[in-house]
């Protein structure tokens, strides 16, 4: 799969992070492997440092297994103070799993994340690729429902 991937894109490291996403959003597992890592470091004539580097300082990726869904809710100010930990909170229950663990049907991961961006949306959550913000306990519950039903 990752040979596939790579012959897509030139071998230019401005690459990087497109590359990075595409393999990271071909696995229903979502991570990037160390061995992943390395070949993409290799392909684009980089150091397996600078790749792991990129990995690590953005929180979209991640270098552990991980849900279907990857829940990442915003910890920043606006949202904290939004009542983003009453989110957390009900999330948690919901799912059974705590802060950077995934659910035992390999569904769900809860993360949090930095800033989405939408702070006048306050508070903020992405599930993938989709954001929602001015939640609730009763707005996240109804989404949890309609991703378990989307399986």
């Amino acid at each position: 799969m990752l040979e596939s991937i790579l012959s897509k894109y030139p071998k230019e490291q401005d690459m990087l992070i497109e590359i990075l996403l595409d393999v990271q959003n071909q696995k229903t597992d979502q991570y990037l492997s160390e061995a992943e890592i390395e070949q993409i470091a290799s392909y684009l004539s980089l150091p397996t440092a600078h790749v792991s580097s990129a990995v690590s300082f953005y929180t979209f990726f991640s270098t552990q297994r991980r849900g279907e869904h990857v829940i990442q809710v915003c910890k920043d100010v606006p949202c904290y103070l939004n009542d983003s930990d009453n989110l957390v909170d009900t999330i948690q229950k919901q799912l059974g799993i705590g802060m950077h663990e995934t659910t035992e049907d390999g569904m769900f991961t809860l993360e949090p994340t930095s800033c989405l961006g939408i702070c006048d949306g306050a508070p903020a959550m992405r599930i993938g690729e989709h954001t929602y913000t001015k939640l609730n306990k009763d707005r996240v519950t109804a989404l949890l429902a309609e991703y378990r039903g989307k399986r």
